[in-house]
């Protein structure tokens, strides 16, 4: 596999037609991250789906510069923002959502099940009452709901295996599927975090393949690949189908199991995990301040092979 990607990328993905959405994603290179700006083109109406709170692991500091490059595009494009959206709770990347909600008014909202994922991290970090998600987000999506962007319908599909509470959100022929796929040359996303399953994430992935062919999938990281050195995160159902070197048609689950698991054995946690689900389970907020005036976060040690 090619290095990481160091330089920031932007592309648009335009509507299709009558019910599908303009998508912006925007790369961003410290973590593979993708950015999703998902918008209505009849009325401008948009959602910010999985931004970035940047953060230096090294030396324990944060900016806001991928959270100010989507702002700026959704001012270059007459954008108004309606809803600040993430997947589920990152493990390797801080999310922007609290600091979104501030700056534009708009509503925050991750899947319900967040719930069962701050109890298992409560008990990690020996937090018991720090995580509270229904004071957090202002809305916790469960499967088959429906919410809209702007004119656009939404619906949220659970989909678990990377963690257990995972959600898709469905737009037109858009499907933001975060770390369940990733590009079809690499194959899928790991799921062996607190909570994940690998067994879940295949039955996650046959759901999301039986979208309609023509649906554009959008994943939630690339770091390159073989043959490239370009990031992508866009492809269709049916080139995932054809083509995903994981689960393209014809490929057994026992396969899938065995060879997602023994990849996962060799997996360190991410660089920023520990900070970034003490921050993630709290909707991009860091932990009160003490006497000092000053942030901490707590590590657990010994608690991961």
């Amino acid at each position: 596999m090619s290095a990481p990607l160091k330089s920031p990328v932007v592309r648009h993905s335009p509507s299709t037609g009558a019910g599908s959405p303009d998508v912006w994603g925007i790369y961003e290179p410290d973590t593979g991250s993708i950015q999703y700006i998902c918008a209505d083109p009849a009325t401008n109406k948009a959602a910010l789906i999985d931004v970035v709170w940047n953060f230096d692991h090294r030396n324990y500091r944060f900016s806001t510069e991928s959270m100010d490059q989507v702002l700026d595009l959704v001012r270059e494009n007459g954008l108004e923002v309606e809803w600040v959206l993430d997947t589920h709770p990152h493990a390797d990347h801080l999310t922007a959502s609290a600091l979104l909600k501030e700056r534009t008014g708009a509503r925050n909202a991750m899947g319900a099940l967040v719930s069962e994922i701050a109890k298992i991290w409560a008990d990690l970090y020996n937090l018991p009452d720090a995580f509270d998600p229904q004071r957090d987000f202002d809305r916790l999506f469960e499967e088959g709901e429906t919410f809209k962007i702007g004119e656009l319908d939404v619906k949220i599909m659970l989909s678990p295996g990377h963690t257990l509470g995972s959600i898709t959100y469905v737009c037109g022929d858009a499907a933001f599927v975060h770390d369940t796929l990733m590009q079809p040359d690499i194959g899928t996303s790991r799921s062996d975090f607190p909570g994940g399953n690998t067994t879940e994430l295949w039955n996650s992935i046959q759901d999301i393949l039986t979208l309609p062919g023509d649906t554009r999938l959008f994943v939630g990281h690339d770091y390159g690949g073989p043959e490239r050195d370009e990031p992508q995160w866009e492809a269709t159902v049916a080139e995932h189908r054809a083509n995903n070197r994981h689960v393209k048609d014809g490929t057994l689950k026992a396969e899938f199991i065995k060879r997602r698991q023994e990849r996962d054995a060799t997996l360190p946690l991410p660089s920023r995990m520990l900070a970034a689900l003490q921050i993630n389970l709290r909707g991009g907020r860091l932990p009160p301040a003490e006497r000092d005036g000053h942030h901490y976060l707590k590590v657990p040690v010994n608690r991961f092979d």
